[in-house]
């Protein structure tokens, strides 16, 4: 899987994996952003987008804002490898703190970033707006000078 920056021709693939996914993205405001990040990944080099990744930097943090794979690219890595790559320039630019928030009903998701060595931190009750679903609010943190993964520990029960 390769992953890179969001190039200007990824726009409109970028933008269907975004609505097929139900996310709405607005990638104009989001190239505009100082504190942005859109990367792409693709099977092949020069290949379509399959996934994609949205961040912001804040201060000393990484805030995961969008994750997206294409429905016929799922469960291949794909998130993955969007997140390792996002999280080896975390730790190289001896970020703090990683922050994401996912939908509780969204098991695969949650299983995937805790294997990355996320904990829940908090429960955002009725979250999101288009259905009233809690958002599990999960960490990652960094040790700035090793760049280091510091494993938590869950500290809210999910089920």
């Amino acid at each position: 899987m390769i992953v890179e920056p969001m190039a200007p021709g990824d726009r409109e693939r970028v933008a269907l994996i975004a609505q097929l996914a139900h996310q709405d993205i607005d990638l104009d405001a989001e190239a505009a952003r100082a504190w942005g990040r859109l990367s792409v990944a693709r099977e092949t080099p020069g290949g379509d987008a399959v996934g994609l990744l949205l961040v912001w930097l804040v201060s000393d943090e990484l805030h995961v804002i969008n994750v997206a794979t294409h429905p016929d690219f799922r469960r291949r890595g794909v998130a993955r490898a969007l997140l390792g790559a996002e999280l080896a320039l975390a730790a190289r630019d001896q970020l703090r703190l990683v922050l994401l928030e996912v939908r509780r009903s969204n098991r695969a998701a949650i299983q995937l970033y805790r294997s990355l060595g996320f904990s829940t931190l908090a429960v955002r009750k009725a979250y999101y707006a288009d259905n009233g679903e809690d958002a599990i609010e999960m960490l990652l943190s960094i040790d700035p000078q090793s760049g280091r993964f510091l494993p938590g520990t869950d500290e809210v029960e999910l089920d």
